[in-house]
């Protein structure tokens, strides 16, 4: 499966960069992505030959984000089929990659039950590949369009809620293209914000243990040229007490049928700091990630990393000390709670705006009725 890392250039804006592609050279199909575990020091690209190298990819985190996690995962099993793998025993591995994602299983899902469609009425192997490949670059194109409604109606939530411009929004974790299809999430709706001149500061938290806000949001930002600060997570309460913070908005990995969010460790107390601080806490997340069969937050799998992430610190151009490549900063030996997501009850959240429209109050009659006129427009 030998991966191999291709440096890009270009100073690109971030919804220009390939986050992910297909590519067919003579050798055969392969999925393209941006590792982000190197950003922002370093903009290369992986090259993933088969649906094993792709999970190794997911795992370490080379590719991450629910939506962008989906959009893989259909390409994972479209590779699979091309390279005449196992397709699925390639789909099993690829679900099984990061559990608390719900988006990874619909994607998988998806680009299999339209490769099994095709085998089933043809017999045709390569038919049934390109009807895998056909599945997933049409999930691809749908989350870029779920994307711009996204923004669109967090954009007029947040007006409605913060009357007069300025928004002082704090995110956490990463939302925007680098998860996405399109613009992101929850970064894609303060993005529109910018872009309106509605926008006075993004505060960026830098998500501990791995960074993603100050490697990955605050590059994002920058390169958009939002106004935004960076700051530790431990900060996010004295922000709040100073009254620096008008809205919180974050993205998600699943949504239990009862509202229950689970998102990025970290999220959960900026949800009690909302609360506490009467400022409004919205999620934003495509339909896909809200899950009908996770009854509620207590059925969520949140998956569990490994300790090193926390007892080192990942400094990929730096000098490697550990196990996980980064700089030793606890004694040999310490053991660490490392859980990747936490999970938000409904009651704390504001709102959840889908690209569908938003849910407020948010309730398991609103999201499922949400789903089902989502549904019934498709049918229509």
């Amino acid at each position: 499966m030998a991966d191999q890392q291709a440096r890009t250039g270009g100073d690109k804006r971030p919804s220009e960069i390939p986050v992910i592609r297909w590519e067919e050279p003579p050798e055969g199909p392969v999925l393209v992505l941006l590792d982000q575990t190197r950003l922002p020091a370093e903009e290369a690209e992986l090259v993933c030959t088969d649906a094993a190298a792709l999970v190794e990819a997911i795992r370490a985190l080379a590719v991450r984000g629910a939506p962008l996690l989906g959009i893989a995962g259909a390409y994972g099993v479209a590779l699979a089929a091309a390279r005449g793998f196992d397709v699925a025993e390639a789909a099993r591995a690829l679900e099984e990659a990061r559990p608390t994602a719900v988006n990874l299983s619909v994607g998988v899902r998806r680009a299999q039950a339209a490769h099994q469609a095709e085998l089933a009425r043809t017999g045709d192997a390569t038919a049934a590949a390109t009807a895998a490949l056909a599945a997933a670059r049409a999930l691809h194109r749908e989350d870029a369009e779920a994307s711009t409604r996204m923004a669109a109606h967090g954009l007029a939530l947040l007006d409605e809620l913060l009357p007069g411009g300025g928004h002082r929004v704090l995110t956490h974790c990463n939302s925007g293209s680098l998860v996405s299809g399109g613009d992101g999430t929850a970064f894609a709706v303060a993005l529109a914000a910018h872009r309106r001149g509605r926008l006075r500061r993004l505060w960026v938290d830098e998500t501990r243990p791995l960074l993603q806000g100050a490697r990955l949001t605050a590059y994002e930002a920058a390169r958009t040229g939002m106004a935004y600060t960076l700051l530790t997570d431990n900060a996010a309460g004295s922000l709040f007490a100073a009254g620096e913070v008008d809205a919180v908005l974050v993205g998600a990995d699943r949504i239990a049928a009862d509202g229950s969010v689970a998102n990025k460790v970290g999220s959960y107390p900026l949800a009690v700091l909302a609360r506490y601080h009467h400022v409004p806490f919205i999620v934003v997340a495509p339909l896909t990630t809200v899950d009908p069969d996770t009854p509620d937050g207590a059925s969520i799998e949140v998956e569990q990393r490994p300790g090193y992430e926390v007892t080192e610190l990942a400094a990929p151009q730096g000098p490697v000390a550990g196990a996980g490549g980064g700089i030793v900063v606890a004694p040999l030996g310490t053991q660490a709670y490392n859980p990747a997501f936490d999970v938000t009850p409904p009651e704390l959240v504001t709102a959840i705006v889908t690209e569908e429209g938003a849910v407020s109050p948010v309730t398991a009659e609103a999201l499922a009725e949400l789903g089902a006129r989502s549904r019934r427009a498709v049918i229509g």
